[in-house]
């Protein structure tokens, strides 16, 4: 039998083994060997980055601490652009709720849906993946895995591995002048848990991105003195209110006086790197480890997923993204479907290809209107390919642009507006508290 390994439960891992579930239990692949599955896990519970931790540095087993995830973190995307075709966020909650829940609802949905699998026997849990490697001859891999529990080692053979185990928590962490005497705090937004830290502080948020605008917008809600914004790309460009104000990137630190290209300066006593994250799998051997940049045509990848030069290898959700859940669930249907012998790769030459081609492709996009068409674009592409349930790409596309006007209009203000549901047609309600106002974010007073 042939047998598959899956590295990471979160959301990518889970809709991997979603895949290989719904192959089982579809009456219309009957007589299809289904290969045997074993899924790591470091963690003690599913759910990847969306598992609230409050510790940082390692885990309580030693290991580099895995999430990202702080309090307080409401979807900063609409629900409905990353919602599951074939588990709605009615079918899991009873009702339609508002597009923008906070962390613990979209935990309990991500989870909902995987409880339903009844795939959870499959996941070694608190298990870490030390080292995976590939044998020319065997055509096999080994990878050599600890289970913190019984703390012991294990070697285990495989005839493919899909490492689905994020490209967002490996800091991408800069250093200017002046940091190595800063009296203050320096942060990575991987290491950021709680606004109410920074309340009563000057705080400056680096950065241009998501984490920036989130980071900055939650700082200032839960009562800091000062949130300054600084990017060596340029300024986000929002509305800000007073409180929140934007400066090119610092040159260097005296004391707790930042200095800024224009010769402007401030007193600030924390900074809050949100400067991205890069591409790291330590436990993969060199010719197994995936090089790349956080970009929409992510290099060495196949139809985004197939590894090159060796195709027993995929890789899940390693792309830049306006899509999430489900070009995940897409790109585990292509995965399933080609280790199922359900799809014919072509020729090492046609996908490298292919690849490049794609690469020229993401370059030619003009503006984030064009890349989110070319994103929705790929992921209908993987659709057709497959049996994956047909979702209306065009309307994630349009709700993802109506989103960004959103943001324009109002950048504290756009989680207050309700998007149209993909799945069932329904329009989300506003919610009983605008987000400005919204302190509590447990699942209980969401649904309340």
């Amino acid at each position: 039998m042939t047998r598959v390994a899956i590295i990471g439960a979160g959301p990518s891992g889970l809709s991997q083994l979603r895949a290989f579930a719904t192959a089982r239990d579809n009456e219309s692949v009957e007589g299809t060997e289904i290969p045997d599955i074993v899924c790591y896990e470091k963690q003690s519970d599913w759910g990847g980055l969306w598992n609230y931790n409050w510790r940082t540095g390692l885990d309580e087993n030693g290991e580099p601490v895995h999430a990202s995830m702080y309090r307080y973190l409401w979807s900063n995307g609409p629900k409905e652009c990353l919602e599951f075709i074939d588990y709605s966020f009615e079918d899991h909650f009873g009702r339609p709720i508002g597009s923008f829940p906070p962390r613990p609802v979209l935990a309990d949905y991500i989870k909902g849906r995987a409880e339903k699998s009844n795939i959870r026997e499959l996941v070694r849990f608190n298990t870490s993946v030390r080292d995976v490697s590939f044998d020319q001859a065997t055509d096999q891999f080994t990878i050599v895995s600890h289970d913190h529990v019984a703390q012991s080692t294990t070697n285990d053979l495989f005839d493919y591995v899909i490492v689905a185990s994020g490209h967002f928590s490996f800091p991408n962490m800069p250093e200017y002048p002046g940091y190595d005497t800063f009296p203050g705090r320096i942060i990575h937004a991987h290491d950021y848990r709680d606004a109410t830290e920074f309340s009563g502080q000057n705080v400056l948020v680096m950065g241009a991105s998501y984490s920036a605008e989130d980071i900055a917008s939650q700082c200032w809600k839960y009562g800091a003195a000062s949130v300054t914004c600084t990017s060596r790309n340029g300024p986000m460009g929002f509305d800000w209110p007073e409180g929140i104000t934007e400066k090119p990137i610092i040159t260097h630190l005296e004391g707790r006086t930042a200095h800024f290209t224009d010769g402007t300066s401030t007193e600030i006593d924390a900074i809050i790197s949100c400067t991205g994250y890069k591409h790291h799998f330590p436990f993969m051997a060199d010719d197994l480890k995936l090089h790349a940049t956080n970009r929409l045509a992510t290099e060495m990848l196949y139809r985004g997923v197939i590894f090159q030069p060796n195709n027993k290898l995929m890789y899940l959700g390693m792309q830049d993204q306006w899509y999430t859940f489900n070009m995940f669930d897409v790109q585990a249907w292509y995965a399933r479907d080609v280790i199922m012998g359900r799809i014919t790769l072509p020729s090492q030459g046609e996908q490298a290809q292919w690849i490049a081609d794609f690469a020229a492709s993401e370059d030619d996009i003009a503006d984030d209107y064009g890349a989110i068409d070319f994103q929705g674009a790929y992921t209908r592409d993987l659709m057709e390919q497959t049996d994956y349930p047909n979702f209306d790409t065009g309307l994630i596309d349009q709700t993802f642009k109506n989103w960004k006007k959103h943001k324009k209009e109002s950048i504290m203000g756009y989680r207050d507006n309700g998007h149209q549901s993909p799945v069932t047609g329904t329009v989300a309600p506003a919610h009983h508290t605008s987000w400005v106002e919204a302190l509590d974010d447990s699942l209980e007073t969401f649904l309340g």
